[in-house]
């Protein structure tokens, strides 16, 4: 029975040793870094299953620029290979490497998207309207998901930076984060937006 009574002191005052220098701050906070970070791959691999329709849809017009759907098709393909779990987040190198082949692919599909003012057939073909605009509302939502992770970030990384918790982030292994960083315009969504007007079709009688 007195063994019981110091055990369960024991662990009362490691939990308030725990609780006093941050600990399950940093726990929590770190929850909510993978939590927005989960809400970023979502949006990103959203991106990813819309390209192959909107490649197929693009393709089929007439004397299309063929490089630059070469180039979305090998910017996605990069993409693919470049993953990065919510472990990864504390890499320099791979968090930049993941970071830069997304932005490549922003801007391909920014570039498609802007030729294909050139080519009013496709302009005006339902399909193609339809992938615009959900590629369009994903640059938005993942503009929104990057800038929250970020904010995640911030709240995690200054907790364990501070005294005294960052001997605790020490002691317990944990690392800072690395952030997504607005390079060439990547923290704000590709404008992609259309005049739909369909052009008058003129009276070849």
């Amino acid at each position: 029975m007195m063994k019981n009574f110091l055990l369960l002191f024991i662990l009362a005052l490691v939990s308030v040793s725990l609780y006093g220098c941050g600990y399950n701050t940093l726990v929590s906070e770190e929850e909510n870094v993978k939590q927005a970070w989960a809400q970023v791959e979502n949006q990103y691999q959203r991106r990813m299953d819309l390209i192959p329709n909107l490649v197929k849809t693009v393709e089929g017009a007439a004397d299309f620029e063929k490089s630059v759907l070469t180039e979305v098709t090998d910017a996605r393909s990069r993409v693919g290979q470049t993953k990065i779990s919510a472990d990864d987040l504390s890499d320099p190198e791979k968090f930049e490497k993941f970071q830069k082949a997304q932005d490549q692919l922003s801007s391909a599909i920014s570039r498609l998207l802007m030729v294909t003012e050139n080519y009013p057939q496709i302009k005006s073909n339902e399909n193609f309207l339809t992938l615009q605009a959900q590629l369009e509302g994903t640059e938005n939502r993942i503009s929104v998901e990057r800038k929250k992770f970020n904010e995640a970030v911030q709240l995690f990384n200054s907790t364990a930076r501070s005294f005294p918790t960052v001997i605790t982030a020490k002691l317990f292994g944990f690392k800072t984060k690395e952030y997504f960083k607005a390079k060439e315009g990547s923290d704000q969504a590709p404008d992609v937006k259309f005049d739909f007007k369909k052009e008058e079709k003129k009276d070849s009688k």
